[in-house]
C-alpha cells in the first residue's frame, strides 16, 4: 500500500461515540438513525453558538438532500449577496476526484458524498458522516470513470474523517495538495462535489469568509453533538452531495474538504476542514492507531437494539444477525458476556467493543418469564462507525 506523503502533526483528540453493535432504542450502537434515503449526510441542525477566534457562528448543519438551512453566517465575513451557481467540473478539477455511494442495508438507505484519492493504489479521505451507518461502499473515479469497492481502512467521528481503500486499486492519479499554507480571508475558492448525489461532479465557486472557525451540530434527534474546529468559512453554492469533495484555491491545489453548511436566505455559507488537519488523522488511521476517537476497520456487531432505560434488556433484534442466530428477542435481558456479568447497556457496549469481527462471544440472558438462556455467537462486522 502507498503511504500517504504528507505528513502533519495531529492534534488533540476528543472522545467520540462509537458503533458497537447495538442498534437502535434510544440508545444507538450499530444502527445509525434514521432511514430512507439521504445525501452524505443526514439532516443535523446547530445547537448554541460556538465562539471561534471572538466570532460567533450560528445555524451550521450537516447537509440534508434538499431542505432549507437556516441561520446566520459569522461575523468574521459576509457571504455574496449573489452567489455563482455550481457549474461541470472541468477535467481538471475531476482529477483525483470519486463519488461515492453507500448502502445501509440495516436502515433500508443509501446515501452518497464524493471523495479525495489521496495514493496511487486507491486511498481516499472523505468525511465519516458520508461513509456512517453504511454496509457497503462503492466509488467511482470521475478521471477514468472506474467503479470499486471500497473498504474503510478507519474512521473518527468527533473530527468527521474516514479513510477508505479502494479493492484492487492501481496506478490511480491523486488530488494535488495545497503547498504554500492554505487560505486567507478573501481567497477564491471552489468546492468540488457529488452535489445532490447525481454521479456527475460539479465546481461551486466562492469566497473564503474566515479561517479558524469552530461549529457544533447535532443529529436530527438533537443528540449527539459534534465540535468541529480550525475550519475554513466560505460562501459557496453547495448542496448535499458535497460533503468529503475538495476545496480547492485558485492554484487548484487542495485547501479543505467541504463538510458541513448552513445558508441565510438565498446564500450558502458553507465550512470545510482544513486539508492538514483531515490529513494529519488519515495518517494516523493509516498507521494503525486506535484510540477513543479512532476506530480501525470496521466495529463489531451484535445485532440488537436497546430498552431506552439503559439496562441490558433488549427492545429488538435485527435480522440475520448474530444475535437472532442465537435465539435473543426483545424483552430478553443479557446478563453475562463471557461470564463477567453485565447489568446496564454501558457494560454490555464495551463488553462487546472490547472485541474484534471474528471473535466468539458467550452470552447469557433471561427472558421474560424468567428462565434463563445461553449460547456462543460469532460478531460479525457492523456497518462503519
Amino acid at each position: 500500500m502507498d503511504e500517504i506523503s504528507v505528513v502533519t502533526p495531529a492534534t488533540g483528540l476528543r472522545h467520540h461515540r462509537l458503533l458497537l453493535g447495538l442498534a437502535g432504542g434510544s440508545l444507538v450502537l450499530g444502527l445509525v438513525a434514521g432511514g430512507g434515503t439521504a445525501y452524505a449526510l443526514e439532516t443535523r441542525a446547530s445547537v448554541a453558538p460556538v465562539t471561534a477566534t471572538g466570532e460567533s457562528l450560528r445555524g451550521a448543519s450537516f447537509f440534508p438532500p434538499a431542505f432549507g438551512r437556516s441561520g446566520s453566517t459569522g461575523s468574521s465575513g459576509s457571504a455574496d449577496a449573489v452567489q455563482a451557481p455550481a457549474v461541470a467540473a472541468s477535467a481538471d478539477q475531476q482529477v483525483g476526484m470519486v463519488t461515492i455511494d453507500t448502502v445501509l442495508s440495516y436502515q433500508g438507505a443509501a446515501a452518497a458524498g464524493t471523495g479525495m484519492i489521496l495514493s496511487a493504489d486507491g486511498l481516499v479521505l472523505t468525511n465519516n458522516h458520508v461513509v456512517e451507518g453504511s454496509t457497503s461502499i462503492q466509488a467511482t473515479d470521475e478521471t477514468t470513470g472506474q467503479t470499486y469497492v471500497a473498504k474503510v481502512v478507519g474512521t473518527d467521528a468527533t473530527h468527521d474523517v474516514a479513510l477508505l481503500q479502494l479493492q484492487d486499486a492501481s496506478d490511480l492519479t491523486p488530488v494535488t495538495l495545497d503547498n504554500d499554507n492554505g487560505v486567507s480571508t478573501g481567497d477564491t475558492v471552489t468546492a468540488v462535489g457529488n452535489a445532490q448525489g447525481t454521479g456527475s461532479l460539479v465546481a461551486a465557486a466562492g469566497t473564503v469568509l474566515a479561517t479558524d472557525q469552530s461549529m457544533t451540530a447535532t443529529s436530527d434527534a438533537g443528540t449527539n453533538p459534534e465540535n468541529l474546529t480550525g475550519l475554513i468559512e466560505f460562501s459557496a453554492a453547495v448542496v448535499g452531495g458535497d460533503s468529503g469533495g475538495a476545496l480547492v484555491d485558485s492554484e487548484g491545489e487542495v485547501v479543505g474538504m467541504t463538510t458541513a453548511a448552513s445558508s441565510a436566505q438565498s446564500t450558502v455559507t458553507a465550512f470545510a476542514i482544513d486539508i492538514s488537519d483531515a490529513l494529519a488523522i488519515a495518517i494516523q488511521i493509516e498507521q494503525g492507531v486506535d484510540n477513543a476517537d479512532i476506530v480501525q476497520g470496521y466495529p463489531p456487531f451484535l445485532g440488537v437494539s436497546l430498552a431506552p432505560d439503559g439496562s441490558s434488556t433488549l427492545a429488538g433484534v435485527v435480522q440475520d444477525t448474530p444475535a437472532q442466530s442465537a435465539g435473543l428477542a426483545a424483552g430478553d435481558t443479557i446478563t453475562t458476556v463471557d461470564g463477567t456479568a453485565v447489568a446496564s447497556a454501558s457494560e454490555l457496549s464495551a463488553a462487546i467493543a472490547a472485541h474484534q469481527p471474528g471473535d466468539r462471544l458467550a452470552l447469557t440472558w433471561s427472558a421474560l418469564d424468567g428462565t434463563s438462556s445461553s449460547a456462543t455467537v460469532t460478531l460479525i462486522e457492523g456497518p462503519a462507525a
